[in-house]
């Protein structure tokens, strides 16, 4: 019970302490942080994007691989999936699937390209990066890909439903896949003990091939709600213009980080999702101009950071003001006289007999 307790408190203690917090604070203004009808529309498509970005990121951050692609990817999948449809005359259906598909294709490109060039995955993403946005300007010819007057595009990402459909069958694709496969075996196998995996059968370029993929399937679901939501495609941004929304998974893959400690890591990213989902209502709920959200989520990831790096010396203060003690270490038995080395032994590196 006692376990269960201490697990349950790590794995809710930050989303609901979060929660508490904005709430407060907003009343405390005079303002709510649920003041509009479309509240909980922005709740829950917040949620999604940042959770399917934060496990985006972080399934190749685990293995020490660094992607700048990923903000490319969701715009240039969105770009083939919309561009199809609109040239022929399909609906969401088809825009959702094209979407999906090309998304899958670029990921294993992506990792095919690590595969085979073998140079730094970070160098590699910033590569990748350049040509997706160059093929994603191309095909569109430098402007946006809108589809504004079409109503059955846009409706998908105006109903909370859909986005916790997206969020539920996001969590069980990354749950099936990284925890209950052979693939996540052989995936976790690879982080904890690289040699030890290769050579007891575990795939090392496939895996690697197939973490790009999902990356790239996840990426392109963020990339179909934001088209989705307003209506065009943004694809005459160049020079790392993509980059930005990755930068957004920062501090709630840290957070479910930190709560994967004490349940299971997918479940911790979207608790972290949440967490600074709420957070952004509450800039828009207290006015904050976007400056200074920028300012304020930076602070809040730096606080972070520092508490993750500090955690045993803030754990060791608390047990002092707390009046709770680290346990010290029993002081070593003296041993006797006839166990204590002579001079001899000593010098020649043994004891006495």
């Amino acid at each position: 019970m006692g376990s269960f307790m201490r697990r349950a408190t790590g794995t809710l203690i930050i989303p609901v302490g979060v929660f508490a917090i904005v709430t407060a604070l907003c009343a405390f203004n005079g303002v709510s942080l649920f003041s509009t009808g479309d509240s909980v529309l922005l709740l829950t498509r917040g949620m999604a994007i940042t959770f399917l970005t934060a496990m985006a990121l972080a399934i190749n951050l685990n293995s020490g691989r660094f992607d700048f692609s990923l903000g490319s990817m969701a715009t240039l999948s969105a770009v083939i999936g919309t561009t199809t449809t609109l040239a022929t005359g399909g609906g969401f259906a088809t825009m959702a699937v094209v979407t999906l598909v090309a998304g899958i294709v670029l990921g294993t490109i992506s990792g095919l390209l690590y595969v085979l060039l073998r140079i730094s995955p970070l160098v590699l993403s910033l590569g990748i990066t350049l040509l997706y946005e160059g093929v994603a300007f191309t095909i569109s010819g430098g402007a946006n890909v809108s589809f504004m007057l079409r109503d059955d595009l846009t409706a998908f990402s105006k109903s909370p439903l859909n986005m916790l459909l997206v969020i539920g069958a996001a969590l069980a694709f990354v749950y099936i896949a990284f925890d209950r496969s052979r693939f996540g075996f052989d995936y976790r196998a690879l982080i904890t003990g690289q040699n030890a995996a290769v050579a007891s059968g575990a795939k090392e370029r496939l895996n690697a091939i197939g973490t790009y993929a999902a990356s790239g399937l996840l990426m392109s679901g963020v990339g179909l709600i934001l088209a989705s939501q307003i209506g065009y495609v943004a694809a005459g941004t160049l020079n790392f213009g993509t980059m930005g929304i990755m930068f957004t998974a920062f501090l709630p893959m840290f957070i479910g980080g930190y709560i994967g400690r004490f349940s299971n890591d997918k479940l911790g990213y979207l608790l972290g999702a949440f967490a600074t989902t709420v957070i952004s209502l509450s800039y828009t709920a207290l006015g904050l101009t976007s400056s200074a959200q920028s300012i304020t989520t930076a602070l809040l990831l730096v606080l972070f950071l520092i508490f993750l790096s500090n955690e045993e010396t803030l754990k060791a203060w608390l047990r002092i003001l707390t009046g709770r003690k680290r346990p010290t270490d029993p002081e070593p038995l003296e041993p006797s006289s006839d166990d204590k080395p002579t001079a001899d032994a000593v010098r020649l590196g043994g004891h006495h007999a």
